[in-house]
Order: structure tokens, then sequence, then C-alpha cells
């Protein structure tokens, strides 16, 4: 996209200086290498969608990759509604969807709560976490991805138990942010009390994938006051903001009054 625009503003020249982006193409690598590492050539690859996807191209995107990289891979996209219906588990455990074995289930779906909203999808998403098949991201890999889990790594002595106590250790605790715990305990208590001191130098985080979701300014001292009693304030941590420098640039979107 961006390479088009240059092109369409007669600064076509300029692309020689933008880096180099292979995020499409390295992923669909590693989701062929895992289909590869299966070893059942005739087994599909499974894609878990939204009923309704506002971000279809990108999932094409990949779609269309692995297929011209590698056109006898057959790509199926199910919601986790008709994963519960269409799927079922042989007695070796293997993910089997319209009589074929899924070798690598890549989840689009299933990050938020609202796309769970009955026990058939969590039965269809333990289906898939009990079978053979590769889970791109398991069930532990994205809880790892947690805020919860981001804060306790960022514990005194926590990231020692997995590193040592190395110059290494330090090296990687030097770009930690500030990660504080909401619990009901004395951090926790004292975690409340520093956020609405300074809000401004804080924001709240639930454990919700992507963006949208997190507290600033007035709202982390709404929301702290609201929930400081309440057991649902454990389900956030604290984070000290990252302020980067700021720059100058173009936002291109439809419908807006200013051209660039």
């Amino acid at each position: 996209m961006t390479r088009y625009i240059l092109r369409q503003l007669g600064q076509g020249d300029l692309i020689k200086n933008m880096p180099e982006n292979r995020a499409l193409s390295g992923l669909c690598s590693g989701i062929i290498e895992a289909y590869d590492l299966f070893g059942v050539p005739s087994a599909i690859i499974l894609f878990v969608v939204e009923e309704i996807s506002y971000n279809i191209c990108d999932q094409r995107f990949h779609e269309f990759e692995i297929s011209e990289k590698r056109p006898e891979i057959m790509i199926y996209r199910r919601t986790l509604t008709e994963i519960y219906e269409e799927t079922t588990l042989n007695d070796k455990k293997q993910l089997i969807l319209d009589g074929h074995t899924v070798a690598v289930v890549y989840y689009r779906s299933g990050y938020e709560p609202a796309q769970y909203p009955s026990t058939r999808e969590w039965d269809a998403r333990l289906r898939v976490e009990r079978s053979t098949a590769i889970k791109c991201p398991s069930i532990h890999y994205q809880l790892a991805g947690t805020k919860k889990v981001q804060q306790a790594l960022a514990a005194p002595g926590v990231l020692e138990k997995f590193m040592g106590a190395g110059a290494a250790t330090g090296r990687v605790r030097d770009i930690f942010t500030g990660l504080y715990s909401l619990d009901f305990d004395e951090n926790g208590e004292r975690a409340v009390d520093m956020a609405l001191a300074d809000t401004e130098r804080f924001v709240l985080k639930p454990q919700r994938e992507g963006g949208g979701n997190n507290l600033y300014g007035s709202d982390v001292r709404e929301a702290l006051l609201r929930m400081r009693h309440s057991r649902e304030r454990a389900a956030y941590i604290l984070m000290e903001r990252i302020l980067p420098p700021l720059v100058s640039g173009y936002v291109v979107r439809p419908g807006a009054s200013v051209p660039p």
C-alpha cells in the first residue's frame, strides 16, 4: 500500500528507502513448515475466523500466500461454532474436518470474550487443544501473552528463575517498563495509590488482545475509584506509559476532508 501511494504521489524514487517487510511471507512460511512437520500429506490447514470479519483482506493475503507457495495444501475457514458442529477427534486424537485431518490451526478469532458466546465455542476450543493439530497459538502461548503474565515476569526475582542472575538478565530487565499488580495485597494498594496520585503517568490494561481496551488519563482515576474495593480491579494491571518521540506523517483514510 505504501509503495503504491508513493508511486501515485510521484515519489517512487523514495521506495528504495523503505525497510523490507517480510511479515506476510515469514508467517506463512512458518505455517507451511509446521504443516510439513505434522507429516500427513493429505492434511489441511484450518483458519479460525469470526462470523463477520472486518479484517478479511489481511486473512486472505495469508491464504493466498500459502496457496501460491504450496498450491496442494487445502485451507478451510471455520468459526468456533462451526468447529464445534463439524469437527471430531478420532482415536489418535487427530482433529477431523470434512473427512480430512487438520495439521495446523491458525487462530484469527478466539481472542475476545464475545467470541465465546456459549459453551459450544469453549468446547470447540478445548477439542482443538486436545487434538494433535499444531496450534497457532496454543492456549499456553496465548495466555503467556496476557498482561498479567507480563506483569508477573517483571516482578523482582522472577526473571532470574529463567535466565539466572547474570548480566544478560539485567539487560533484559532494563527494557522493562513499570508493571504493577492490582491484587488485594499491600503491593496492589500501593499501586492504586500511586496511580491515583499521577494518572497521566500510567495506563490500565485488562487481559485482552490488541488495542481499544486500555484506559488512560482521567479514565484511570474513574476506573480505580469505581473498582477499588471490587475484585474486578484484579483483572487489570497497571503499567507506566511509554511516551515515544513525536514524529510527523500522513494518515490516509477514506472520506477525509483534507487530502494528503
